[in-house]
């Protein structure tokens, strides 16, 4: 008995881990040389902080660019990529925590803020 509860235990355990953040609705302002987006999108939080945000109502964030992807390295430090229509990862660039607005994300002709 005790060790099917263990068992059970580790199966749990691993599903929990695998399982992908759960995504919420947010508001986002994303900027960027390519144009700029207000509105509800998806957040979905992984571990340490990094986090994807997509458009809710529509394909894009700005043209080409479908997600947008803080990857959060240490703390108060990120690169951030924004994925394309076409699958292309593509990098913006390093991003600081911003001190005034603790949501938002800022880099050099960029910044992304989920609230």
């Amino acid at each position: 008995m005790a060790k099917s509860i263990i068992a059970a235990a580790a199966v749990l355990a691993t599903v929990a881990i695998a399982a992908p953040a759960q995504a919420r609705t947010a508001r986002c302002v994303i900027k960027s040389e390519g144009g700029m987006y207000r509105g509800p999108c998806s957040y979905s939080v992984q571990r340490g902080g990094t986090f994807t945000v997509k458009p809710i109502g529509r394909r894009t964030i700005m043209p080409g660019v479908m997600m947008v992807t803080v990857f959060v390295d240490r703390d108060g430090y990120a690169d951030v990529s924004g994925l394309t229509g076409a699958g292309v990862n593509s990098r913006w660039g390093q991003a600081t925590r911003s001190r005034r607005d603790s949501a938002c994300w800022v880099g050099d002709g960029f910044s992304v803020c989920a609230y």
